[in-house]
């Protein structure tokens, strides 16, 4: 039975405007030594700049023949906007004020991120397993968790993803998604891990 592996992975640190930082960097290049073992069959990101460059720096670790590119449904976006009795306390002043357009429009792009990614190989054409790489940022991560596990819409805001962190995915004519990994930081140092989380004492 042919599988589709997805190796998701939140770009490497930024800085406040958005770029990445040499610790970003870092991580991402212990990140692609980690997948270099891997038949990885394209390296996909967000076009926002952190992802599109830590993307960059990890296909280095890669065969040099790795088509690495561009996928609009990974950018940075709230892909569910919960209603009032959905929204848990501490996340209504994030949410207040938010313009319905911009919620369809956040709707939209969730929709279009599992549609792309978030599906099986046909049986009929597939030739074998597949093994993709996305880099992309921790609200999208979140969903195509939530979207495996068939959890709730609202479900995506219990969970967080640290830079360079390696969740894995797989799925399978005929049957539910697997969650391999999640949130796994065994390729990063353990100065390198956490980043992108509050500070607060990490294991």
């Amino acid at each position: 039975m042919a599988t589709r592996h997805l190796y998701i992975a939140r770009h490497g640190y930024a800085d406040a405007f958005g770029e990445l930082t040499d610790i970003g960097r870092r991580q991402a290049a212990l990140l692609g030594e980690r997948l270099a073992r891997l038949p990885i069959d394209a390296v996909w990101h967000s076009p926002l700049p952190r992802a599109a460059a830590s993307a960059h720096e990890l296909v280095q670790e890669l065969p040099a023949t790795t088509p690495v590119a561009a996928a609009a449904e990974l950018i940075d976006h709230v892909p569910y906007v919960p209603a009032p009795a959905e929204t848990p306390p501490a996340w209504i002043p994030f949410f207040d004020g938010y313009a319905e357009a911009e919620a369809e429009a956040g709707r939209k792009l969730a929709e279009s991120l599992i549609a792309r990614f978030a599906t099986a190989p046909d049986p009929s054409t597939s030739q074998g397993d597949t093994h993709e790489v996305l880099i992309t940022h921790a609200y999208q991560i979140a969903w195509l968790v939530r979207h495996a596990l068939d959890a709730p819409p609202a479900r995506w805001l219990g969970l967080n993803s640290a830079n360079s962190a390696l969740t894995v995915i797989e799925y399978r004519p005929g049957l539910p998604p697997g969650i391999v990994m999640f949130n796994e930081l065994t390729h990063l140092p353990a100065e390198l891990r956490w980043t992108g989380f509050p500070t607060t004492t990490r294991p």
